[in-house]
């Protein structure tokens, strides 16, 4: 443990993130509810263990069975009121009669699959009873875990189902018979047991395992003590720890709310104490810990979607390498900017006395070999199944090495109960997820809208890309990025698809500005809960926190201009040219959006530093000489002024 101490309570952090993460808002149970809950959850993680070492049932089977544990455990953990949330409150008895209803829902593709495959099409009204249950279900367990956006847009896109011959002409369709429509949400691979939560039941719910088995072992404090022994003696060291352990945090959390409440707990108190202002420390953990999903080996649980929803036999590992180097831009940007912040007010780095022992924290390294393990196996190309559950034994083994860090029998059930509710969140937002893309694919909706984004931006590229990306912001503001990526996947991604982008490169453009939307205001959850933390004014932080990850909102178009980022059809000497004129352009755009550099820079100043660094990172020979050259004139410049070889031009 490193000198600083976390100075948030365990309790305060689960207040925070009850009040900013909804999948966090459980009652608290006692007695026999409590431990029909906990069996309910280690359950859950068997159930998944045994069909990812055994094999996975047949698409149906597997789907339902996860979704009726997931809606089971949902009522019996969440509230109906958002007010009783972590309140030692009894089960009400409508909690109980839906949570039976769910296990039934869950039970009833097992129970009569025979009789279901026979009469393929046909819905008798017991299956119509339990199809629309089945919705009902869904939509009001996502709005207890998500929140109302995802559930909302969700119900909306089923009206245009029922009434698309009343919709404008440029959306209208022949329209869905309400029986029709619950035959395709729930006895069908199109709807609610679609893609979205046959993801969530096969891969996403083992890495969630493995997190939870990671956490188990304490290395999300070690990437604390290791992140201060890197960066704390540097200029704005505490600044810099956030951003290194806030990377390395993603590895095993897909939430932003979630790494912003664990690590920041640690890291913002740090820098409020070394003078950073409470905005600026809220903004550095809140942008550090929303691109935490962007950080491969593990990303947030949308990229496991991608792997679907791309298709064309591309891997997990794929997706994972294309998106290291935007990943490691995106950090670089943010390490960057805390630089300059840190020499613009004068901050200094952490003193000898305030370090954790070198010796301790390089004692631990063997605590990050499941992360390599789990990046050679995804490299070695085992299925993404076989890697997750060899690294949760792997994890296992690793932790034995010391007492302090090793789990133990208890600890494994702990982290397979601690796994299942993690999950819980995300089984409701892509089931609800299936909705919508089951409504799409039924009404051609999708089509229609890609050629409606064409048509308002003149069918030009770049007008169609801002488009894409505002609709990803508005979508991510308060939804789950799962939700968020699968609706922009089959709406806004095509219309980029149809000019000619890779489909790899406009699945990561919206999948990054629906994870960005968590910094971004007006609602932006990630920045008001280190708001929270900080003291600090809440839209404020969530400004300075967009400032901080400015290179989240330029990348994308770099990779879609150039995807030879993402690591296609390129040659290593294209590639190190692209990231060289990348990561200089990186700091032209940060002392411009700091406002320093060697010294304070002037609005003259800045405004070139902007355009040297747009000019190098737009992906053209011409536009790189030209940043170069400017890049180049405006560090001479700044080392003649700070010299007082030539006079400096006030503000």
């Amino acid at each position: 443990m490193s000198h600083y101490e976390e100075t948030l309570s365990e309790a305060k952090q689960q207040e925070l993130l009850e009040k900013y993460d909804p999948e966090a808002g459980t009652r608290k149970l006692k007695g026999l509810p409590l431990w029909i809950a906990f069996a309910g959850l280690l359950a859950f993680s068997l159930f998944h263990l045994y069909t990812g070492i055994f094999g996975m049932l047949t698409a149906q089977l597997q789907r339902s069975i996860h979704l009726g544990f997931a809606l089971a455990l949902i009522f019996l953990l969440f509230p109906a009121r958002k007010k009783n949330r972590g309140k030692e409150i009894k089960v009400a008895w409508y909690d109980i009669i839906l949570a039976i209803v769910s296990v039934i829902v869950g039970a009833y593709w097992p129970v009569m699959i025979d009789d279901l495959v026979l009469r393929t099409g046909n819905v008798t009204g017991m299956d119509f009873f339990v199809g629309l249950s089945a919705i009902l279900l869904v939509l009001e367990a996502t709005r207890r875990t998500v929140g109302l956006p995802i559930t909302i847009i969700a119900i909306v896109f089923m009206i245009y189902a029922v009434f698309g011959p009343y919709m404008p002409s440029a959306i209208a369709h022949r329209g869905l018979e309400l029986d029709r429509l619950v035959q395709t949400m729930f006895f069908t691979t199109e709807g609610i047991l679609g893609t979205p939560i046959g993801v969530s039941s096969t891969f996403i719910f083992l890495f969630l395992l493995f997190g939870s088995f990671l956490i188990k072992t304490g290395v999300g404090e070690y990437f604390n003590d290791l992140s201060i022994a890197i960066a704390g003696r540097s200029v704005g060291g505490p600044a810099k720890v956030a951003v290194f352990s806030s990377a390395l945090q993603g590895t095993i959390s897909g939430s932003s709310v979630a790494n912003v409440v664990t690590s920041g707990a640690f890291t913002i108190p740090m820098m409020k104490n070394l003078g950073y202002k409470k905005e600026f420390a809220g903004a550095v953990e809140a942008s550090s810990s929303t691109g935490g999903q962007l950080m491969p080996p593990v990303m947030g649980a949308a990229a496991f979607l991608m792997v679907e929803f791309i298709g064309g036999g591309i891997s997990y590992w794929e997706i994972a390498k294309a998106a290291a180097i935007p990943a490691i831009l995106y950090f670089t940007g943010i390490w960057i900017m805390t630089h300059f912040e840190a020499k613009r007010i004068g901050l200094r780095g952490l003193t000898k006395e305030e370090m954790p022992s070198r010796k301790e924290v390089l004692g631990k390294l063997y605590l990050l070999l499941p992360i390599i393990a789990i990046v050679l196996l995804l490299m070695s190309g085992m299925s993404v199944i076989r890697a997750a559950l060899w690294s949760i034994v792997i994890t296992v083994v690793v932790s034995a090495i010391r007492k302090e860090t090793r789990i133990g029998f208890k600890g494994i059930v702990e982290a397979l109960v601690d796994g299942a509710r993690s999950a819980l969140g995300v089984a409701a937002a892509t089931a609800a997820a299936g909705i919508i893309v089951g409504v799409v694919t039924k009404t051609g909706l999708g089509l229609k809208m890609a050629n409606g984004l064409l048509d308002i931006a003149g069918g030009a590229l770049l007008p169609t890309l801002f488009l894409t990306m505002i609709a990803s912001l508005i979508l991510g503001m308060g939804s789950p990025t799962t939700a968020n990526y699968v609706i922009t996947s089959t709406i806004a991604a095509p219309a980029i698809i149809l000019l000619g982008v890779p489909d790899l490169s406009a699945h990561l453009f919206v999948f990054y500005f629906g994870i960005v939307a968590d910094i971004t205001p007006p609602v932006a959850l990630a920045a008001f809960a280190a708001a929270a933390i900080s003291g600090g004014e809440p839209f404020k932080t969530g400004v300075e926190s967009t400032k901080l990850a400015i290179s989240a909102f330029i990348i994308p178009y770099m990779f879609v201009l150039s995807p030879e980022l993402l690591m296609i059809d390129t040659t290593w000497t294209y590639l190190i040219w692209v990231v060289f004129t990348a990561f200089i352009g990186m700091i032209a755009i940060s002392a411009g959006v700091i406002g320093f550099w060697v010294r304070k820079l002037n609005w003259i100043e800045r405004i070139a530093s902007l355009g040297a660094g747009l000019c190098l990172i737009y992906p053209e020979n011409i536009s790189d000489i030209v940043g170069l050259v400017l890049f180049a004139v405006l560090l001479a410049l700044q080392y003649f002024y700070k010299r007082g070889h030539i006079p400096k031009v006030q503000n």
